[in-house]
């Protein structure tokens, strides 16, 4: 495709996702809540694909940068700390508020230092050893924010944090509905608009990632370790970067949903949450950046769609089969129907060096 024809797709892409919440919002504010939080999705993919599909390292803790990021968030724009603690409410009377200009820069960095800590004891592991060590770092994160709670009374426990703060950004307030040009956007849409500008931003990053020096070492290793190093790669300070490039949209994503949300809790992140989002990455094609932004609106908003499918399932079976776990069920259908037809992903990298197949 040349140039000419990239940019007309592109324009077309551009207007279609600037009017597909408008156009969404007539049949209900719900439909544009599902697609604001399918671009939240996308944004945790991209973030992983970092460390599964370029470094090729399997991380089932991810949804730990995540949590530290929305809490650290509600910590930062909510009266919560305020609330507990006297020496920051004599500082802060109206609590903590801090703008979002400030807020991610600090989610982002802690996230990636979360994530520096989690991939320095494991650089000598690979395989299952890994997984199983980014699975109970995950797991650990979760109890933390579930039992932070005595004798200092930081995360609120399971009862989670609310009255957090929307975006505001030099005085706008994504909480609040602005009339533009005669016609009224509600909040959804705004945050909408805010997490798709985010994901472009988060595709050129990657992209621009995937085609450095960086990106090729990490595929490097991706693809034979010891090979790699014997070539010259520091392979121990590769993988610590794509453990704290990743786990930094991570937090960001984090911080955009508490906001969003305007509440958090512990069953926010579990183990199901971040099984959820390898299985995107898994599902589009891993390391291939269309391919992942696939995997993640489709496994994003099918459990929404399936919503309707399965009630009426249930309807037939006499209410015997609960909607919830048929819902479940359904999508874990698909996904193994997928996987058998597609073994690579929806929409694989291609595969360079190598000969086209034949035609039979």
């Amino acid at each position: 495709m040349d140039k000419t024809k990239q940019w007309i797709v592109f324009g077309l892409a551009a207007a279609l996702l600037l009017a597909l919440p408008l156009f969404a919002a007539q049949f209900g504010q719900g439909w544009v809540r599902i697609m604001a939080l399918a671009l939240l999705y996308v944004m945790l993919s991209l973030g992983l694909n970092i460390v599964v599909g370029f470094a090729g390292l399997l991380d089932l803790g991810y949804v730990a940068f995540y949590a530290v990021g929305a809490y650290l968030y509600a910590l930062l724009a909510s009266p919560h700390l305020s609330d507990n603690f006297e020496w920051i409410k004599a500082m802060f009377p109206n609590g903590l508020h801090m703008p979002i200009w400030a807020v991610v820069p600090v989610a982002a960095g802690v996230a990636a230092f979360f994530g520096m800590v989690l991939g320095a004891p494991t650089l000598k592991l690979r395989g299952d050893y890994l997984a199983i060590v980014t699975l109970g770092f995950g797991e650990i994160i979760r109890v933390f924010m579930n039992n932070l709670e005595y004798p200092l009374n930081i995360t609120n426990g399971p009862r989670g944090i609310s009255q957090i703060d929307p975006m505001n950004f030099f005085g706008f307030s994504f909480g609040q509905p602005v009339d533009l040009f005669g016609h009224t956007f509600p909040p959804v849409v705004l945050y909408y608009y805010l997490f798709l500008v985010l994901v472009v931003l988060t595709v050129i990053v990657c992209r621009r990632l995937e085609v450095s020096r960086i990106g090729r070492a990490w595929m490097a290793i991706r693809e034979d370790e010891i090979a790699a190093k014997a070539m010259g790669l520091n392979t121990r300070n590769l993988k610590l970067l794509a453990f704290g490039m990743g786990a930094t949209f991570g937090g960001v994503s984090g911080a955009m949903f508490a906001a969003f949300q305007g509440f958090i809790s512990p069953e926010s992140f579990t183990l199901a949450e971040s099984v959820m989002i390898v299985a995107m990455v898994v599902l589009g094609g891993i390391g291939h950046i269309p391919g992942v932004i696939l995997g993640a609106l489709l496994l994003s908003a099918l459990p929404e769609v399936l919503r309707y499918v399965a009630g009426d399932v249930q309807a037939i079976t006499g209410g015997r089969l609960d909607a919830a776990i048929l819902r479940q069920l359904l999508i874990a259908l698909a996904m193994i129907t997928i996987m058998l037809v597609r073994q690579r992903g929806l929409w694989p990298a291609p595969e360079h060096g190598k000969a086209a197949p034949v035609a039979k």
